[in-house]
């Protein structure tokens, strides 16, 4: 059996995520290879022992925290395995960025880009169906993998590549998800392969992904537009929409489209300096250069649009080379940098959302976000009508008010046909929100799956539903 490690020093730093819930734990193990993991889960399933599975920790939902039972670290599966033309294969420990980075040396791309993604694995972006920025073209996680080896909630090592037959004693749930960015509940899935995507480490434990590439764009445009108002960069953002849904591969066709309100360009002013006066919302765009365009055709219809639109256009900063792309990175990070900050000054945790809509329901959720009754900050992916809210409590009844209102604004989405988690997954602490948005029915579906693989209801212990 592979050594268990029990110091509570080495423990301490395993014991929470970005959520900055913590928990306790007996014991981790940090097996390097798939015939160690299974041992553990197969011994842990035998003794009924919770055992929770952990990586980077950069989730923001508590799922890789641990109440009681044995912790498995997945650092020391961090092998490369391969990088071919249409695929790369790793193993679940290799650090997401790092590794899109050898693929990109190789001229490919793999597009899932959540923000975390030089601190987050590959194998827990599986788990959660991780997204990011450029979701809006690529869509998320789920699509680009192309083959998973699992350990089992009962210790049993499989393969599962897309296309293959679900099991018939797979008890696999049925229902319509919404059609809107989502990362809340086991997917309706289309193959076995899809079982094991978004199951946020209660079905198996991820060890080794088979990924799908494509091409590495000739190079990016990077926009970052500002408006004098919040509805002047919603109706630009609804025709550059608009704009690539009518051609994909266009003059406008955005790869990203991400929203920054007036707090975040406060916060920008504060700490960067090169926000325009007058601008009290903006727009950070990308645009790859289409060979059948090339760069100064992109341009040129980026600059009608901005200048149709309403944007204070002469102050637009256009990153084509890396100086000025770099500049437009300071000032992205520089939000959300901020962002936590004020939170360790306050001394209280933020309370962030994580809500998608359909198209028809955007304004109204932006009208509900800023009617939030305290300090708040409000960015994100704008072109999937999906934003974050961050609001920054100073006291414990400001915290109560916060989470009070972060419950009105998830009924609310989901009467609008929306998510209550568009990326982030449901952990432990969105398990209320899950049963808003799916039945009794649908719930019951997901523990008989859970059931199936899980007898002893092992992994992931607390995680997205209880027993």
């Amino acid at each position: 059996m592979l050594a268990t490690v029990t110091d509570p020093d080495v423990l301490q730093g395993y014991l929470t995520d970005a959520s900055n819930i913590h928990g306790h734990a007996e014991a981790l193990v940090r097996p390097a290879t798939a015939e160690e993991v299974a041992e553990v889960v197969a011994h842990c399933q035998k003794g009924g022992i919770p055992l929770t599975v952990t990586a980077g920790r950069t989730s923001t939902t508590a799922a890789p925290v641990p109440f009681g039972g044995w912790l498995l670290s997945t650092e020391r599966l961090d092998a490369v395995r391969s990088i071919d033309h249409d695929t790369a294969t790793a193993q679940a420990g290799v650090f997401l960025g790092a590794f899109q980075d050898e693929i990109e040396a190789q001229g490919r791309l793999y597009p899932p880009d959540p923000t975390s993604r030089w601190e987050c694995t590959l194998g827990a972006t599986i788990a959660c169906n991780a997204s990011g920025a450029r979701t809006f073209r690529y869509g998320p996680t789920r699509p680009w993998i192309q083959a998973l080896e699992v350990v089992t909630a009962r210790g049993e090592r499989i393969r599962v590549e897309r296309g293959q037959p679900i099991p018939e004693d797979w008890p696999v749930p049925e229902w319509h998800e919404p059609e809107v960015k989502t990362a809340a509940g086991y997917a309706p899935p289309q193959d076995a392969l899809d079982v094991f995507i978004g199951q946020e480490g209660t079905l198996g434990v991820i060890t080794e992904a088979t990924l799908r590439l494509t091409d590495l764009p000739e190079a990016v445009i990077g926009v970052m537009a500002w408006f004098p108002d919040r509805d002047t960069a919603l109706d630009f953002m609804e025709q550059a929409r608009a704009a690539v849904r009518a051609e994909a591969y266009g003059a406008v066709s955005p790869r990203a489209i991400e929203y920054l309100d007036d707090a975040c360009l406060t916060i920008a002013r504060e700490r960067v300096g090169e926000v325009p006066e007058g601008a009290h919302a903006a727009l950070f765009c990308e645009q790859e250069v289409e060979p059948s365009h090339g760069e100064e055709t992109h341009l040129e219809a980026w600059w009608a649009l901005l200048e149709q639109t309403g944007a204070l256009a002469d102050d637009t900063l256009i990153a084509t080379d890396p100086p000025t792309q770099e500049r437009l990175h300071i000032l992205r990070h520089a939000i959300p940098a901020g962002i936590n900050e004020q939170a360790v000054a306050n001394g209280m945790p933020k309370v962030g959302t994580d809500l998608a809509v359909p198209d028809d329901g955007l304004r109204r959720m932006m009208d509900l976000y800023e009617a939030a009754p305290i300090e708040h900050v409000l960015f994100g992916h704008l072109g999937n009508n999906h934003l974050h809210l961050n609001m920054l409590p100073t006291t414990e009844d400001e915290l109560k008010q916060a989470r009070d209102y972060y419950k009105t604004l998830s009924r609310e989405a989901v009467a609008l046909g929306g998510s209550v988690s568009g990326e982030h997954g449901i952990g432990k602490l969105k398990k209320d929100y899950l049963a808003m948005m799916v039945d009794e029915e649908t719930l019951a579906s997901f523990r008989r799956l859970k059931a199936w693989f899980d007898p002893a209801w092992i992994l992931g212990r607390g995680t997205m539903f209880d027993r």
